[in-house]
């Protein structure tokens, strides 16, 4: 108490004002009540100054109605506190008050209530108070004038505020500083950088705001190397510790892509403040280091300082790249807990956290809760939907909200489209491409391409094209979308034709597009097109790349060479399910199924799980070598061994095990036990096993099927055909003719293609359109007379046409494959493998002949037909005359 008696109370009020420190105020208060000086009027505007400091406003309320005439000092001191406090609404309302009293603001006040009009971003009342400054002669004040800046650059009159500044007689750092903070909060980053320039020639030496502002400039713009000579500066001036600079410096550093750095100067700081903390967490967050982001949140909670709305929507981002819903849920308990109101941010944050986690039902609760609903929040939920394949919810929801009126923009469409892809619904990609042109969005690049894709992948490709082609400027994810759409609705020729164009316009292909011209490949057996799709594999260094890998693997299997497949296979850097499936169907395709079963065992051994295409392809390897046995054992355990339930796919492959192996009864008791009803291709391959072993009754029950699933199939009836020709039924042959007849059911014609070259040549039955055809009917001649005396009979059983047995020889010798064949022999360099795809299964008769025709002219032929390969070498066939 000494002491206290010792400094005067005014000077003791003053100190204790710049500490915020309440409680001794209000001890000094009594203190004053009780020797009855408190009536003084220092003694109580000094007070008014500490309680509006502190926040404490009743206090200063309090004693301000008590004042027998308060002065401007105990006005501006509580319009001040307001301010400072952020309460801008209460410092204008005591403004006002302060106002209809008749007292005349002063250099002190003015300031406090133009920062008030900037919080509130009152620019009608700023223009008014900077009336009164120029009508009271305040403009020339350079504190009154620095918050007249300001005030209009918060404001959005950066050309006012720019102005009033230029106007400015002496200007000083904080002049500067004004200018330099509303230049960079309105991301004018570059002219920040320019003012501060303008500063230094002025010789205004720079302090630390100064310096954090246009650290911050540089964060804004990513230029780091500015950015590092401005640390140099607040090294050379001894700012280097100041709190600001130091957030800043960490900010900086962190975004502008030194992540590294950033944690040296962030282990530097002290004590670090809430914004150090957000700005090494988001930094975190930006370099994708999510797991340092969540160890730099524990041990901010552990220094004591709880997380704010930005730390929690960092956090939060954290969470959903990590996909840790556990972490992310207790985040959102702690929010709850604490009964904080959650902001949009945080809210659009939980909101893509949970749809990451795929936890959209509780993204969706958020957003139902959230009070203003924004596009922002709007988009989030809807690409959410679409992210996680809840197609038919993203669509419900883009349609209530658009009856509402929220609006759309860019990533709406973006998410809608994705979505209508997803459904197929071409209906909802014609809408939305509506929409996109009465909103003007049709220019919009995201947009078209969307639109190409969507399009594609709806099967509408004339409409795809017909986006593109509108587009001024293609990019490489529009030829991207396209050419995809193009591989997978089988117009491989098109796809190719559209990376030329590609190429021609300068544009260098990405893995995207090389591994969708590989599939297009695949689908054409376009082996030597795919050679070359390789070479630019290689060229542009795609090998690295899983999908160009796996989509090589493909191409090779499916193109007939199984030896390139497999060296693309041992290529593959990282082998998914993707790349062990490919390369096991591959060989099951082509004939070798010990060493697909072999490598399904290695994959295991790899701690691989097969997913239930690799079980397809491995059923499919059995079916094709007769291992039943095997077959059976994979069948039944595959739901323990590997958890995967028998699909239609599954039971088809089974049942045609049974059935080409003879097992008719047994395929048959496993149709009846299917726990579903059976589909086209489970009828299918007991009416295939029918056809094999001539059993007229199954094959009569599983067309009867078939009629009823796929009326239009013209197999159906040829089958039927065909078993009952194979036991002279000749008179229920004619009968299946005129059911087709009667149906409007047309067979659909063999066709067989070559690739020599880069053309792709196309046959039919009988062709003689080709421009060599002489050549090759002349080479067939050849060939039947070479086949004869190596023993070659046709035959002509397998032939439906009611017609003589010499005229069934010669339409048998003219199938489109033995064209393709004969033109390959005559098109192709002496002992070159030749290449050949067939739209439907080989008949036993060109099956029979090739077999001759490998031997004769010692190479080998490649047939792929619509089931499988046949390597015909040395006489003999891959499959084992088992297809």
């Amino acid at each position: 108490m000494t002491n206290l008696w010792r400094l005067s109370y005014t000077k003791l009020l003053s100190q204790l004002s710049q500490t915020k420190s309440l409680n001794p105020g209000l001890q000094i208060q009594a203190h004053l009540t009780k020797i009855g000086l408190l009536n003084d009027s220092k003694h109580r505007n000094h007070l008014i100054n500490l309680y509006s400091k502190c926040g404490a406003f009743d206090y200063a309320w309090k004693l301000l109605d008590e004042s027998p005439e308060p002065d401007l000092v105990s006005w501006s001191s509580l319009i001040s506190g307001y301010a400072k406090n952020g309460f801008g609404k209460d410092a204008i309302w005591a403004f006002f008050k302060m106002h209809s009293l008749d007292l005349k603001c002063n250099e002190f006040t003015f300031p406090s209530v133009l920062k008030a009009c900037s919080i509130e971003k009152e620019l009608f009342l700023g223009k008014q108070i900077h009336g009164i400054v120029v009508v009271t002669g305040f403009e020339s004040d350079v504190f009154v004038a620095n918050t007249l800046v300001v005030m209009y650059a918060k404001c959005g009159e950066l050309l006012d505020s720019r102005l009033l500044f230029e106007e400015i007689p002496e200007r000083n750092v904080v002049s500067w500083n004004a200018l330099f903070s509303c230049y960079t909060q309105n991301d004018f980053f570059s002219e920040a950088m320019r003012m501060f320039g303008d500063m230094i020639v002025s010789g205004v030496r720079p302090d630390e705001y100064s310096l954090s502002n246009i650290l911050n400039a540089c964060t804004g713009l990513g230029d780091i190397v500015q950015g590092k000579k401005i640390h140099g500066c607040l090294v050379k001036l001894g700012y280097d510790s100041d709190p600001f600079s130091s957030n800043a410096l960490v900010d900086m550093y962190a975004k502008g892509g030194n992540l590294k750095d950033a944690i040296t100067f962030f282990d530097e700081i002290v004590v670090p403040d809430i914004v150090s903390w957000n700005a090494i967490i988001a930094g975190c967050v930006l370099h994708e280091c999510h797991h340092q982001a969540i160890d730099m949140l524990n041990q901010m909670r552990s220094s004591g300082i709880w997380p704010n709305m930005f730390t929690l929507s960092s956090a939060l981002k954290a969470c959903a790249a990590l996909e840790l819903p556990g972490l992310g849920q207790g985040l959102h308990s702690l929010l709850i807990k604490k009964d904080i109101i959650l902001d949009p941010f945080v809210s659009v944050g939980l909101i893509d956290m949970y749809c990451k986690c795929d936890l959209t039902k509780d993204a969706r609760l958020i957003y139902d809760l959230m009070p203003g609903k924004d596009l922002i929040a709007l988009n989030a939920m809807i690409s959410g939907y679409s992210q996680n394949e809840a197609d038919n919810a993203c669509l419900d929801l883009f349609v209530q909200t658009f009856t509402q009126g929220i609006g759309f923009d860019q990533t709406t469409l973006l998410a809608v489209l994705n979505s209508a892809a997803g459904l197929q619904a071409s209906n909802v990609c014609k809408q939305v491409h509506a929409l996109s042109v009465k909103s003007g969005f049709q220019c919009d690049t995201f947009v078209i391409n969307s639109l190409v894709d969507s399009y594609g992948k709806c099967s509408q490709l004339d409409d795809a094209a017909t986006i593109f082609d509108e587009c001024p400027t293609p990019d490489l994810p529009s030829f991207t979308s396209l050419i995809t759409a193009y591989a997978l609705l089988g117009r491989g020729e098109e796809a190719m034709k559209l990376y030329l164009k590609l190429q021609g316009m300068g544009l260098k292909p990405d893995s995207f597009v090389c591994s969708s011209l590989l599939n297009a490949c695949a689908n054409l057996s376009a082996y030597e097109q795919g050679k070359q799709i390789h070479a630019h594999v290689l060229k542009f260094g795609f090998m690295s790349d899983v999908f160009a890998g796996n989509s090589l693997v493909n191409m090779y299997a499916k193109s007939g060479s199984i030896e390139d497949a497999n060296c693309a296979f041992s290529e593959v850097p990282r082998k998914g399910i993707v790349s062990w499936s490919a390369m096991i169907g591959g060989l099951a395709q082509h004939g070798y199924a010990k060493k697909a079963l072999h490598l399904f065992g290695e994959m295991l051994k790899d701690g691989v799980s097969p997913n239930h295409i690799t079980l397809v392809s491995v059923l499919y390897a059995c079916n094709h070598a007769g291992l039943v046995e095997e077959a059976n054992k994979y069948f039944e355990t595959m739901k323990d061994s590997f958890g995967i339930e028998p699909t239609q796919e599954h039971y088809a492959c089974m049942i045609d095990v049974l059935g080409r192996a003879g097992k008719l009864d047994d395929a048959i008791d496993l149709v009846n036990k299917m726990p579903f009803e059976a589909n086209a291709s489970v009828w299918g391959a007991l009416l295939g096993a029918a056809r094999i072993h001539k059993n007229v009754e199954v094959g009569q029950r599983a067309a009867e099927m078939l009629f009823n699933l796929q009326p239009e199939k013209s197999g159906t009836h040829v089958l039927l055909a065909n078993i009952y020709a194979s036991v002279g039924l000749w008179g229920d042959v004619a009968k299946v003719r005129r059911l087709m007849k009667d149906s409007r059911v047309k067979k659909e014609p063999g066709m067989s293609w070559i690739e020599i070259k880069d053309s792709i040549y196309t046959f039919i039955v009988g062709d003689r359109s080709h421009s060599r055809s002489d050549e090759i009917y002349a080479k067939l001649e050849e060939l039947g007379q070479l086949m004869a005396k190596a023993g070659y009979v046709p035959m002509v059983d397998t032939d439906l046409h009611d017609v003589e047995r010499i005229q069934k020889e010669i339409l048998l010798s003219y199938h489109s494959e033995k064209l393709a064949v004969a033109f390959g022999l005559i098109a192709t360099p002496p002992g070159a493998p030749i290449r050949v795809k067939k739209n439907l299964r080989i008949c036993l008769d060109c099956h029979t002949a090739f077999k001759f025709i490998c031997k004769i002219v010692s190479r080998e032929i490649i047939i792929r037909d619509i089931n499988r390969f046949h390597h015909f070498k040395d006489g003999s066939c891959s499959c084992g005359d088992y297809w």
